[in-house]
């Protein structure tokens, strides 16, 4: 089973995905960033965006997949 998340900011395409056996991935405009390879509950990620702003991400859960991405210490996914 594998999720995917995503989001465009300031017209780059940030893409995180989740699955079971292939561990986390984030790409910025289809390029991977950083990935996370295994089993975990929760899981940290970081990229960068063309204009050198940091992208962090918060990703797991317990029954359901939960991602955060953070934009320079900003929440832009998801918007509340």
């Amino acid at each position: 089973m594998s999720k995917k998340f995503e989001v465009t900011y300031k017209g780059q395409q940030i893409t995180v995905e989740n699955g079971w056996f292939s561990g986390e991935k984030l790409y910025v405009d289809n390029q991977l960033q950083d990935e996370n390879i295994g089993l975990g509950f929760r899981a940290r990620l970081r990229g960068e965006l063309s204009g050198n702003e940091e992208v962090k991400v918060s990703i797991g859960g317990n029954f359901t997949i939960n991602c955060r991405i953070f934009v320079d210490n900003q929440l832009i996914y998801p918007i509340q």
